[in-house]
């Protein structure tokens, strides 16, 4: 069996979540186990209530946690009976084990799984790097999204190769990949996009050029390269931007009459694009560069969204990710490959 651990303290629903989402994941899937690493009564609680195959899911006591408001290296490095990390000693030493599922501290995880799996050799930094739909039904990654806020145009290269070889992963032969920039002509941008563009554009990928922000969901795009500051930016102002339209819309159709009628007639449509931009549809956000898949879900994820992050570390354990992010990057020896990150 393969086997994905999960770590079950962050989430904002708490453990319960966690423990639905595993639960949907075992009984979509006969030849995984899930691990779940934290406060064992109210996992045991949780599981009870639940219909599954025993052997499917074991459960590991951690009676503490790591939140937001601890220092992420600090924790790491004194919390040994943290559900965290526990997970990750677990992850590190068990052969069989595929990757880690984590909803908590997101400084935490990365800082975790950086110290405590280390990273591919030849990447000078690991990046984060979530998924988001397009209006052409097809997906959309961004590369960094928080892990690194200030970068060098090197770490931007590895970025780009890091994502190429995930893409490819995930099926898309020839990704699209784009560096977001404030405007689409090649001198455009900062010092660090004007640095990095002649760089992408030297690489052995599909480099299409610069993309601007709003055509992030356009579909003309796969993979979008960014520092982790802008890449952030860009993550929660799309995202906020869907879930403010769409409010906006459910608001407007309750006030009006007709448009009560109308949304009768436009029903189907309404829950399409529900289930489209619902990010819990997508799992979470991977962060590439570790020796191990690790998945970072959102804090406010449901147990679909959990359930797809286990899934998505299933999917590129059988895809090989990490054997084709080691044989993408370059076997470069300079400064950026031994800075901390």
């Amino acid at each position: 069996m393969i086997k994905v651990v999960v770590d079950c303290f962050g989430a904002d629903k708490g453990e319960q979540i966690m423990v639905q989402g595993a639960v949907k994941a075992v009984n979509e899937c006969s030849d995984i186990q899930v691990v779940l690493v934290g406060d064992q009564s109210k996992i045991e609680e949780a599981l009870n209530t639940e219909t599954y195959k025993k052997e499917q899911i074991v459960v590991i006591h951690a009676p503490e946690g790591i939140s937001n408001m601890d220092t992420p290296t600090i924790a790491i490095r004194q919390k040994k009976e943290s559900s965290l990390v526990k997970a990750l000693d677990l992850v590190k030493s068990d052969d069989d084990v595929a990757g880690l599922v984590s909803c908590g501290s997101t400084g935490a995880v990365l800082t975790g799984a950086f110290m405590k799996l280390g990273r591919i050799k030849g990447i000078s930094r690991p990046a984060l790097c979530p998924t988001l739909p397009t209006k052409t039904g097809g997906k959309v990654c961004i590369m960094d999204c928080g892990a690194n806020m200030d970068c060098k145009p090197q770490n931007l290269v590895h970025f780009a190769l890091m994502g190429n070889a995930y893409m490819q992963s995930m099926g898309i032969e020839h990704p699209r990949v784009a560096l977001l920039n404030v405007g689409v002509e090649d001198k455009k941008g900062n010092e660090l996009a004007k640095e990095t563009f002649p760089l992408l554009q030297s690489l052995d990928i599909n480099f299409v050029g610069n993309m601007e922000a709003r055509e992030l969901l356009s579909g003309d795009y796969d993979l979008v390269v960014t520092d982790g500051f802008a890449g952030n930016v860009l993550l929660k102002s799309t995202e906020g931007a869907i879930l403010n339209l769409l409010s906006m819309l459910k608001t407007d159709i309750k006030s009006r009459f007709f448009s009560k009628i109308g949304a009768v007639f436009m029903g189907k449509t309404f829950k399409y694009l529900k289930k489209t931009l619902d990010y819990n549809n997508y799992g979470g956000a991977v962060f590439l560069g570790c020796k191990k898949v690790v998945v970072k879900g959102h804090g406010s994820s449901k147990a679909a969204s959990v359930c797809a992050c286990i899934q998505q570390v299933i999917a590129m354990h059988k895809a090989n990710l990490i054997e084709k992010v080691t044989q993408a990057l370059p076997n470069l020896a300079t400064e950026e490959n031994t800075e901390s990150c």
